[in-house]
């Protein structure tokens, strides 16, 4: 395995300060514990916090900023963050109206941003997202996981917290969000932990993983390589199942990169499922491609459905400026 690295024990602490330093103007870095806020507190909000093991940049440090988080707790590569960090940090963003943690549904994460609230001084509430249809459990959760419709989630309870809305109102929006979202992912190659040096699972020149987690975790099934069209065919209708969407509905359409496959690759899969949602009778009037929720090195994507109406729309739509997501601003 070839790497940019220089200590493979001290990747993340570098990794985050080069981030920290690139994006000065939006985030600032605490390295004891790790967690990142926004350069300037907001006030008067409910304050959004996220996290999750590292390895799934942009997720969550990307979207610190305006319209989106207030901090971020990053764990090691693949390992949930400790509630020492989501306790600092919500102490460092709280400004008298509650926090409001977004947590992706893997057992560690839940099992320590729980504890964090335990100890919390302030009120709280969690969302807990969901949006992976490829299983209902597995051993890395219980129930479905929580992969790139998080993003969405976090855009959209952002906004709202944005606007001064109050703590239990933020929560119901990303409730709402996550009902109506669902995702499932194809993987061409498996991912490579640093510190493991080997890649998480094997698969043949001539095969894929359909259904795979964020983390390198077994799909539904392995099977035969074959076109975009017939892999896309399977990811959509898996979602369609899931989501039950009334024929005319607006959606938005997410294909999102898990690291290692060029846009070229992520826009040919994106013409793709646009053409098979608008076949079903769906108005595909939002969209996001590229890499916001990766793998480390894993080649695949993943594909995103949320199903609109005009409140999801309107924060969808709404000025955010972080690193990895701007618009309207």
């Amino acid at each position: 395995m070839k790497i940019f690295v220089n200590d493979v024990d001290n990747l993340l602490t570098e990794s985050l300060s080069g981030f920290a330093a690139a994006h000065h103007d939006l985030v600032s870095l605490q390295l004891d514990p790790h967690y990142l806020t926004r350069a300037q507190k907001a006030v008067n909000k409910v304050a959004l916090i996220s996290g999750g093991g590292s390895g799934h940049e942009p997720l969550h440090t990307g979207f610190i900023g305006h319209g989106m988080l207030d901090a971020a707790c990053p764990g090691h590569v693949f390992t949930s963050p400790t509630p020492d960090q989501m306790l600092a940090a919500a102490e460092a963003v709280e400004s008298g109206k509650g926090v409001l943690f977004i947590v992706k549904n893997y057992a560690g994460d839940v099992m320590n941003f729980e504890m964090a609230a335990e100890m919390l001084p302030f009120e709280s509430a969690t969302i807990l997202t969901s949006d992976d249809v490829a299983v209902e459990n597995s051993t890395w959760t219980t129930g479905r996981r929580g992969v790139a419709g998080t993003v969405i989630v976090e855009k959209c309870v952002g906004s709202l917290a944005e606007a001064g809305a109050d703590l239990a109102a933020c929560k119901a929006l990303g409730d709402k969000v996550n009902r109506s979202t669902a995702s499932m992912g194809v993987a061409l190659s498996s991912c490579t932990v640093p510190a493991a040096g080997r890649p998480t699972f094997d698969i043949g020149d001539s095969e894929l993983e359909m259904g795979v987690g964020i983390h390198g975790e077994p799909g539904r099934r392995r099977e035969a390589m074959r076109t975009a069209d017939e892999i896309v065919a399977d990811l959509v209708n898996a979602i369609l199942q899931d989501l039950k969407p009334a024929a005319g509905s607006e959606v938005l359409l997410m294909i999102n990169g898990f690291g290692a496959t060029p846009s070229m690759q992520l826009y040919l899969l994106y013409h793709s499922a646009a053409k098979l949602l608008t076949a079903h009778g769906l108005s595909v009037v939002r969209s996001l491609v590229g890499n916001y929720t990766t793998a480390l090195d894993m080649a695949g994507a993943s594909v995103t459905v949320c199903v609109l109406d005009e409140e999801i729309k309107q924060h969808w739509d709404s000025p955010v400026h972080t690193a990895a997501l701007r618009w309207g601003c």
